[in-house]
């Protein structure tokens, strides 16, 4: 059975969560590949409203299992209190519908305050990380000195590993930034081993779980974080996070052959928004920026940011969808255009007097990139109740039809609203 996968397209913040738990209900598995508790996917389910930081969006359907893979960075903490929280609410969580890979490496406190140091000492250079130690996680993985989900379980080996990184890391907050904010090694083991006896159940190798529900020909949904555009390879470095959202974080994120993706979903908001610094052609920074902001309530689900907010770019969209082979598209956020007179789209660049119609990496160092829109007349219409795509405003029905033909990719999904009935599947 043909399987697929969800990505972010712009900075995050698309919508996401949304199109992933209404996607979810028709699926067997949901696997998160990637990230970790600096990703939030907001879900409104009967007006409730639902924040996820680690477990997959699938969670909230009852036939539905889900998947933590190894490429997820993990923080004990925060899904026990993701599970603590939906077992309040009456959802069913246990070791049968969630299932997390040995292999996925542990967020420790260490990395939380080495995250937030860092940031502090780049003064007016930071690069707007959420200080949630995801970072420092995954450079800990590459030097081959972190903890594992498997460490967590495992008592004597975790005591072992901690205490040649503990002392390591307090030199490190101690000489090099000058802070006493450093660990007790017996406090803190103590502390993650009740974590580890606490999830214990929820371990299982999620290769063979892909495998298994791929020989059985059952559909499975990879669930990106964040967005394509802050890929650690091809984003817009440095402001970029420490993981691969792009579709090859897909495979060496879960263990997942790519021979079983067969269509890739790239969640694209009606304008553009992005957290942190780096560079935005099409920011708006005054009153059209703020309204948008404003209408659509742009603040980070993770760190309560405000986000930047601009027109959406098709030139970044393109790039987007060379890179990872996008095949459809959910359109989020149409609803928060309803009110404008006129709408711009992004089509080319001008850069020193230089017309250019391709994003290229070797612009990120560019302050002066000028936008070159194709403006469109405004619907003035409420699209929030509209059902089906025939039943949209001419204006708005222009406004995606251009999408589609500048970039060649269908918009299968359009969202007019947070909750699941503001959804139309176009095709």
């Amino acid at each position: 059975m043909p399987s697929f996968a969800i990505l972010g397209s712009q900075w995050g913040d698309e919508g996401k969560g949304k199109i992933v738990d209404q996607l979810s209900e028709n699926v067997d598995l949901v696997v998160r590949f990637q990230g970790g508790a600096n990703a939030g996917h907001t879900i409104y389910v009967e007006g409730e409203k639902f924040v996820f930081h680690l477990i997959p969006s699938g969670i909230l359907h009852e036939d539905v299992i889900v998947g933590i893979g190894n490429g997820v960075a993990l923080d004990p903490e925060i899904i026990l209190d993701e599970i603590t929280m939906l077992k309040d609410k009456n959802y069913k969580v246990s070791s049968e519908n969630l299932k997390i890979s040995p292999l996925a490496h542990i967020v420790m406190p260490y990395h939380k305050v080495l995250d937030g140091l860092r940031e502090e000492s780049k003064k007016d250079k930071k690069i707007g990380t959420t200080q949630k130690g995801i970072g420092p996680c995954y450079e800990d993985k590459m030097a081959r000195i972190g903890i594992r989900f498997s460490d967590l379980i495992d008592e004597k080996k975790l005591y072992e590993k901690l205490s040649y990184v503990v002392p390591l890391k307090n030199r490190i907050i101690e000489k090099v930034y000058n802070s006493d904010e450093t660990f007790e090694l017996d406090k803190l083991f103590k502390k993650y081993r009740e974590y580890g006896r606490r999830l214990s159940n929820f371990v299982y190798d999620i290769s063979y779980l892909i495998q298994d529900f791929s020989k059985n020909n059952k559909e499975i949904l990879f669930e990106g974080a964040q967005g394509a555009l802050l890929d650690i390879d091809f984003g817009t470095y440095p402001y970029v996070t420490s993981s691969n959202t792009t579709a090859g974080g897909i495979f060496t994120g879960s263990g997942a052959a790519s021979r079983m993706v067969d269509n890739i979903l790239g969640v694209v908001k009606a304008y553009t928004s992005r957290v942190g610094e780096g560079i935005f052609p099409t920011e708006l920074k005054g009153e059209v920026g703020e309204q948008i902001r404003n209408i659509g309530n742009e603040f980070g689900a993770t760190t309560g940011r405000p986000r930047r907010c601009g027109w959406l770019d098709l030139i970044l969209l393109k790039y987007v969808s060379q890179i990872n082979g996008l095949t459809k598209i959910a359109l989020t956020r149409l609803d928060i255009l309803d009110k404008f007179e006129e709408i711009k789209v992004c089509i080319g660049y001008k850069i020193d007097g230089e017309h250019v119609e391709e994003f290229s990496t070797n612009y990120l160092s560019i302050d002066n990139i000028e936008p070159i829109y194709k403006t469109f007349k405004g619907w003035n219409e409420d699209t929030t109740k509209v059902k089906k795509y025939e039943n949209l405003p001419e204006n708005a029905k222009k406004y995606i039809l251009f999408i589609e033909e500048y970039l060649e990719i269908p918009v299968d999904i359009i969202s007019v609203g947070p909750n699941r009935s503001q959804t139309i599947f176009k095709n």
